[in-house]
This record gives structure tokens, C-alpha cells and sequence, in this order.
């Protein structure tokens, strides 16, 4: 799942703190443990302590004259990954993915969906959410979002459980369902957002 490898990085990138081992490992690079539930506060105070330490200005002090260009391309792929394990890690359905991927049973991820209850009631969802963003309606949107996050939350519970016991086709069955779900969270936040800063900007006009 990873698509920027440790086999592009160089060596002595482990002149950092960070061995290049853990970059083989989103958890490990994060200093968190493998499992489904995190605590998204700790990534993002890792997110900038990693982010600092690699920083173009933070690695050229560090290094000679005669290889600044090789640190500061290696800090560059270092933090390719860094910014991909933080967003693999902070979404669920990602998250959840790559936990099946580290067991070895990522092989059917990307198989349609089999429940049909879900998937009608999910595209019902979709439908609601697109008329209700086409037409800016506040109001659905706001009613809609906590039907999506009671929805996201169970089928989370529903990987967990899996995962911990290891029922690997729940487990899959949970992620794709996840996958649909932050979709749709994404789109409606976005949606929300949007509409909020439309008021301010109206608001603004008025000042």
C-alpha cells in the first residue's frame, strides 16, 4: 500500500533519529501501537515533531556543504512517507486497510460490496447528500451528518472486533463498508464548510 518505499531512500538516512526501519512500518514511525484505535491528538504531535526534523532548512544546517543536496533529497522521500502514513493513519478506512495489508489479507479490499441492505441504504445516503448539497441546504446536511458518523462509528466497532479476534472476512467486509462511509463524511464536512464560509463572506459584505 505504500508508495513511496524505504528501498528509495538511502542508508544513511538513518544518520537521523529516526532508523529506517520504522519507515518500513506506519506505526512504528508514529510511535504508535498496531491496532485499529488511536488517538489522533498523539499523530499530529508526531506529524509535527517529524515534520520539524525534516525540514529542508533543519536538514541543510545538518549537513556538510559537499552532500546537502543528497540530505535534503532524502529528507524530501522521507517525508513523502511520513505525510502518507499520518493520512493512511488518521482515516479509518485506511487505517483499517492497511492493518489487514501488515496480516496479509488485503487481497480482496477491493471486491464490491455484498451486503445489498447496506448498500441500498448507503446509496439512499449518497442520494440524499448530493441533492442536498446541489441545493445548499443546510439544514439535511446538518441532519445527515450525525446518520453518517453513527454509521462510520459502527462499522469501526465492527472492524475492531474483527480484526482483535481476527475474522478476516468481517474485518473486510467492515473496511469497504468504511470506505464508502468516510466518503461520504468527507463530502459532507466539505459541503458544511463550504456553506459556513459563504455566510461569512456574506456576512462580510454587511460589515
Amino acid at each position: 500500500m505504500t508508495s513511496v518505499t524505504t528501498s528509495q531512500l538511502d542508508t544513511s538516512i538513518t544518520e537521523t533519529n529516526l532508523p529506517e526501519a520504522q519507515f518500513d512500518n506506519f506505526f512504528a514511525l508514529f510511535e504508535q501501537p498496531v491496532q485499529f484505535e488511536l488517538i489522533q491528538n498523539q499523530l499530529d504531535q508526531r506529524l509535527r515533531q517529524l515534520q520539524k526534523h525534516y525540514h529542508p532548512d533543519n536538514v541543510a544546517k545538518n549537513s556538510t556543504e559537499a552532500n546537502v543536496a543528497k540530505s535534503l533529497q532524502q529528507a524530501e522521500q522521507a517525508s513523502a512517507i511520513i505525510n502518507q502514513a499520518y493520512q493512511t493513519l488518521s482515516r479509518a478506512d485506511s487505517r483499517a486497510g492497511y492493518l489487514l495489508d501488515m496480516a496479509g489479507q488485503a487481497q480482496t479490499l477491493e471486491n464490491s460490496i455484498a451486503d445489498l441492505e447496506f448498500l441500498e441504504d448507503a446509496m439512499d445516503l449518497r442520494i440524499d447528500l448530493d441533492e442536498a448539497i446541489d441545493s445548499k441546504d443546510k439544514s439535511t446536511l446538518q441532519q445527515l451528518h450525525p446518520q453518517i458518523a453513527d454509521r462510520l462509528s459502527t462499522q469501526a466497532m465492527y472492524f475492531n472486533q474483527a480484526y482483535t479476534s481476527q475474522d478476516w472476512q468481517t474485518a473486510i467486509d467492515a473496511t469497504q463498508k468504511l470506505k464508502f462511509l468516510v466518503k461520504l463524511d468527507a463530502d459532507i464536512t466539505i459541503a458544511l464548510d463550504n456553506l459556513a464560509d459563504s455566510h461569512q463572506t456574506d456576512d462580510d459584505l454587511y460589515v
